[in-house]
């Protein structure tokens, strides 16, 4: 008798997870860096303006940042490192995640402000044909200005991409273990290297520097202050130093209108006249790129000289720190389980109730409108 086919065997097979990785992004080349400018300074998200006015005003404000930035990226070889940068740090998650087994995850970049931007990026999603997608901002702190403008442009891409794959979106991590932990590791690294340079009797202080934001948008309901303020906060309590001298402040002023503070220049000047060393840490940027390798390692280690400081240091950005890739694989699996198409690194919203612009916040007003228009 012929032998019986051997049944079989069930296989399944492991989601295709599309990692969307959110950047500012930054000019790939000279003549890039009016045309970035432009997109920049004419989105509704930074120039908050009527709109009417922003399309020529937002072009001003570029025609007249050109030369500065010009000058500032002339110092990098004439283009931003950013998108290199972050497509390390996307193929060093996709080797994380993909080494368990559990998901096929690829990295997928969308620049909000140059190329690769939303609408290339949700294209070569759709090509992929991923079964979900998660949103990933490398932007540990939610602001409608960064996290907030990529969400909406996403949103319109993938609907003109004709996307229908089940989509979560992290909206922050500003307090998340692993984060806090790996950076703590990268703060303390320097902090020991400073400390090894120094004068016993020279005392050494902490700037937790964040971009700054105009004080309107943080009254008008942005979380973003209490999140850094949130970063830094549990940063120096893991860093386990006795007596930290340590400040939160603000750098990148680009408007004449009242930004929220204090600044990092005010900061660098104060520690001039009290005469202590300064180790500057860029707790809201997870990339190196132009604020920190111009702003922070040229500009103001000349600001620093100035005020008389006995000694400047400045910690990196996180990079492809294996801490930290480790940390973002850690977001996207709880993300996944958590089944929520909107979540912080903790699952619910974190933010203080007054601070309206929390996307989940907005989320929930939606929704309820949602619902009134239905019962109406």
């Amino acid at each position: 008798m012929p032998a019986e086919p051997a049944p079989a065997v069930a296989t399944s097979r492991r989601p295709r997870v599309a990692v969307v990785l959110f950047n500012l992004g930054g000019p790939d080349a000279p003549e890039s860096v009016r045309p970035f400018l432009v997109n920049l300074f004419t989105d509704p998200a930074i120039l908050r303006v009527p709109g009417w006015v922003r399309p020529w005003l937002g072009r001003i404000i570029a025609w007249r940042r050109t030369k500065p930035a010009s000058e500032n990226y002339a110092i990098l070889g004439g283009r931003s490192p950013l998108l290199e940068l972050t497509e390390e740090q996307g193929r060093a998650l996709e080797q994380v995640l993909n080494a368990t087994g559990e998901m096929e995850a690829k990295s997928f970049i969308a620049m909000r402000y140059w190329h690769p931007m939303s609408d290339e990026c949700a294209a070569a999603v759709k090509a992929w044909a991923p079964d979900e997608i998660l949103l990933l901002p490398l932007y540990p702190q939610f602001s409608t200005t960064t996290t907030g403008s990529s969400m909406i442009a996403w949103e319109k891409a993938a609907a003109k991409a004709g996307i229908d794959a089940p989509t979560t979106t992290l909206c922050c991590f500003h307090s998340d273990d692993g984060f806090v932990e790996s950076t703590a590791a990268i703060v303390r690294a320097a902090w020991d290297k400073a400390r090894a340079e120094l004068d016993p009797a020279v005392k050494l202080r902490i700037l937790f520097s964040a971009h700054g934001l105009p004080e309107s948008i943080v009254t008008a309901g942005d979380p973003y202050q209490w999140q850094v303020e949130q970063s830094v906060a549990h940063v120096a309590a893991k860093l386990g130093i006795a007596d930290l001298d340590h400040v939160v402040c603000y750098q990148s002023r680009v408007t004449p209108q009242k930004w929220i503070g204090p600044s990092t220049e005010d900061e660098l000047e104060r520690a001039g006249h009290e005469k202590v060393a300064v180790l500057v840490v860029p707790i809201a940027f997870t990339s190196e790129h132009s604020e920190t390798l111009v702003e922070l390692d040229v500009e103001y280690r000349e600001e620093a000289e100035k005020f008389g400081i006995p000694a400047y240091f400045r910690a990196p950005a996180q990079n492809s720190d294996p801490g930290f890739i480790a940390s973002l694989a850690s977001l996207v699996r709880r993300a996944r389980a958590s089944e929520r198409s909107l979540c912080s690194f903790a699952g619910a919203r974190q933010c203080p109730k007054q601070h309206g612009d929390c996307p989940h916040a907005r989320a929930a007003q939606r929704q309820q409108g949602a619902r009134a228009k239905v019962a109406a």
